[in-house]
């Protein structure tokens, strides 16, 4: 028969008298007296085995000896229990044990393997492989499974390939820092890991492989938080013969796929926005359109009045707080020193309260009149009732942390429903930004993206007011995918390296390969590439995105259950021609 016939998610009431033969861990048991329980666990799901003094004592005694996470073959009849588990698919039903083999002993856990534990992050992390027989790691693996099934069959059915690209290619200059593998037969010359198969894919489309995908590991050598990893998935796709359009419309309808599949959601056209309304009106290139709040700038209306704060301030801008005016001074001031906190820097807040008898209250009342703040109101389409918010400063610092208020207050009133899916394209970035201190421009996107063509005259004139040909798609104020319509023209690539600092001899260094192949027939492209891993959490309700990583790194980039990264050994040094500490050949 084999270790099994059958998981610990399989049996029902309809399997009533028929003998089974089950493996799995022991998730705990239970003595009563003359009888004893245990729960078996697998990766499908718990089944009661039942064992009693009056059917085979000395099998009690064995099953007694039997601690948690023990690994057991047992053999019995399926009975129905004589209360059921409503908790339980297998809740009917128990199995009477007839035979019972210990295929593993185990030492007792470091935390309690259930859905709620008692072990802390780290301590989860360095047992990884235990904390991953718990229940909702596993439906996380298994929601992730899923997801990828679904993108491939919808990809798959669009008649795109997925196609395999390098993961030791060359290190260039832009975007964040590579991690590298030196050569030992080259020594001296190092191959990067790839932050994104951006290049290959563009090759494949001048090839003539003009439907691509691949799920693909990618690697980003930076600073690490809670949705990032310096290794992570994505669904990377490229189209020949292709306007924005068709990409938006392409990948809005995966999205629109896997929201129906996974949640039974229809969901209609996605809205759009332009970056440049995007900061505007929620003051961040990401905005959670699952609330209101957006942005209103005051100006005029509050300056002039003596009030140094605003009448010396580059920006004022507020949002309203639906129905919060009944807000107690502790929590106004709750929020005050969250604004003044380092990480936001403002030196304070302004609240209006908007009664429910229609009068109007401020934090600064002594510098505006009533009819000051009935126009501020009015500004904000304020209702009886509201609350009223507003921050000062300069422009780009306001409006970073008025959207993170904002973000913050969606949270307390709970207002980002992590059922609720509200996906948005952000489109019309701009092509290139440029660093204040040494006045070089960089690109927003990545160099292959292609500038809008109304603006390609303004590459030579004004660099910083290009659009470029690229779009976003976001889901629930996080980031899931980014692309662009691809520059594919020889000349214009040529002059976007120009801008970008490097010379000819630079250029045809690290992309000449690229270039060189777009003389050889580079039809109109484009792609995305959408975030594999933060698609997973926010469709599974979460924004972490560790939780849907098998063994994800932890907050320092380490490995904790491996103990990775690590030290070489010395020969390892010299095989690779190199010194520890020292970059060039010994």
């Amino acid at each position: 028969m084999g270790y099994r016939t059958h998981t610990c998610g399989d049996l029902r009431a309809s399997n009533r008298g028929e003998t089974v033969q089950l493996c799995g861990w022991v998730q705990r048991s239970r003595d009563l007296g003359g009888m004893s329980f245990i729960d078996l666990r697998d990766r499908y799901g718990i089944t009661q085995l039942a064992f009693n003094e009056g059917w085979d004592p000395q099998l009690l005694e064995q099953a007694r000896s039997c601690g948690r996470e023990f690994v057991l073959q047992i053999r019995g009849e399926v009975l129905l229990r004589d209360k059921a588990n409503p908790q339980l698919p297998t809740g009917e039903i128990e199995v009477r044990v007839e035979s019972l083999t210990v295929l593993n002993g185990s030492k007792v856990p470091p935390f309690t393997i259930e859905t709620e534990t008692d072990g802390g992050e780290e301590l989860r992390m360095r047992y990884r492989y235990l904390d991953l027989r718990r229940a909702p790691l596993r439906d996380n693996l298994i929601h992730r499974h899923n997801v990828g099934r679904l993108v491939r069959n919808y990809l798959n059915d669009l008649g795109f390939l997925d196609i395999e690209t390098p993961f030791l290619i060359k290190s260039t200059p832009e975007g964040a820092r590579d991690f590298v593998v030196p050569s030992r037969i080259h020594q001296g010359e190092f191959y990067a890991l790839p932050q994104s198969p951006q290049t290959f894919k563009q090759l494949l489309m001048v090839a003539g492989y003009d439907r691509y995908y691949q799920i693909v590991r990618c690697f980003r050598d930076e600073d690490l938080r809670a949705d990032r990893q310096p290794e992570f998935s994505q669904v990377d796709c490229e189209m020949a013969f292709v306007e924005q359009e068709d990409i938006l419309n392409t990948f809005e309808g995966l999205l629109r796929h896997l929201l129906k599949a996974l949640h039974g959601q229809e969901h209609g056209v996605f809205p759009r926005m332009s970056y440049a309304e995007a900061m505007r009106t929620y003051g961040n290139d990401k905005p959670d359109i699952r609330f209101g709040m957006r942005f209103v700038e005051l100006g005029d209306l509050a300056r002039g009045k003596g009030f140094a704060a605003f009448d010396q301030s580059e920006l004022i801008v507020g949002i309203k707080v639906d129905g919060a005016a009944e807000y107690s001074r502790k929590q106004l001031d709750a929020l005050t020193d969250y604004v003044k906190r380092p990480q936001r820097g403002m030196t304070g807040l302004v609240w209006v309260k908007h009664a429910l008898d229609g009068t109007l209250s401020a934090s600064v009342g002594k510098f505006y009149d009533a009819d000051d703040l009935r126009a501020w109101a009015e500004a904000f389409d304020s209702q009886p009732g509201d609350l009223m918010l507003i921050l000062a400063g300069g422009e780009n610092k306001t409006r970073k942390a008025l959207s993170e208020l904002r973000l913050h207050l969606g949270e307390e009133l709970g207002l980002r429903n992590p059922a609720v899916f509200a996906p948005l394209w952000v489109l019309d970035f701009p092509l290139l930004e440029q660093d204040e201190e040494s006045g070089r421009w960089h690109a927003m996107h990545h160099p292959f993206t292609s500038p809008k063509p109304e603006d390609l005259a303004l590459l030579d004139t004004d660099p910083g007011a290009v659009r470029a040909n690229a779009y976003d798609l976001v889901l629930n104020g996080n980031e899931i995918g980014g692309g662009s319509i691809r520059i594919y023209d020889r000349g214009i690539q040529k002059r976007m390296f120009s801008l970008l600092g490097f010379s000819e001899e630079e250029a045809q260094k690290q992309f000449g390969f690229l270039m060189d192949a777009f003389e050889y027939g580079a039809p109109p492209h484009g792609g995305i590439a959408l975030g594999f891993d933060r698609l997973c959490a926010i469709l599974g309700g979460a924004e972490t995105i560790r939780e849907f990583i098998a063994f994800p790194k932890n907050n320092a980039g380490r490995d904790v259950m491996i103990d990775a990264p690590a030290t070489i050994a010395p020969e390892q040094w010299r095989e690779l021609g190199l010194k520890p500490g020292v970059s060039t050949p010994a």
